[in-house]
């Protein structure tokens, strides 16, 4: 029997790093030495809006410099097809019951689906997807009506994720979740 696996966003594409064709890595994993191994094989999904040829990397060097992870892939030869490359998102393949050491973790597949209440137990619509954005991740939160609301998913705006029950708190705000007042 196959075992199911699903799909995680372990990174984001940065700038180049000199004139081999390494790039800085925007990590979104806990574990970058087990998603960066050498010789592993990452989706990559270019930016909304944009199209790139590359539709898989091979992971070829992994180091650190500067507090910054860099990579050598064996797609990318220099420093142009480095810049090019720039943007571009990375997902990795894991079995289907894993989850992330820390318990603050969550991977999408978790939190898709999940309802959303406010702090007052208020249903506010279901967690639709999450959205992965330069500076955090949000949460889209489809509400009953069928608007659509972003909210950036930090503590102070969703204090609580409750997996065993399906639930998230949003600290909601006019014009967050529910739209503001005419």
């Amino acid at each position: 029997m196959e075992e199911s696996v699903i799909e995680v966003v372990v990174g984001r594409i940065g700038k180049p790093h000199g004139i081999k064709g390494e790039v800085t890595i925007d990590v979104r994993t806990d574990e970058p030495e087990l998603r960066f191994a050498v010789g592993q094989v990452l989706r990559a999904e270019s930016p909304r809006g944009a199209t790139h040829s590359l539709t898989s990397v091979t992971v070829a060097s992994r180091r650190w410099h500067q507090g910054r992870l860099l990579l050598g892939l064996e797609e990318i030869a220099d420093r142009n097809a480095a810049e090019a490359a720039r943007g571009l998102v990375l997902h990795a393949e894991l079995p289907a019951d894993a989850s992330p050491e820390d318990p603050d973790e969550y991977y999408d597949h978790q939190l898709i689906g999940l309802a959303a209440y406010d702090v007052d137990g208020r249903e506010l619509g279901t967690v639709r997807r999450v959205v992965h954005g330069g500076a955090q991740d949000l949460l889209e939160i489809r509400t009953p009506d069928g608007h659509d609301g972003l909210v950036p998913f930090v503590k102070a705006l969703v204090p609580e994720v409750d997996l065993a029950a399906a639930r998230v708190v949003v600290a909601d705000r006019p014009g967050l979740v529910t739209p503001l007042d005419d």
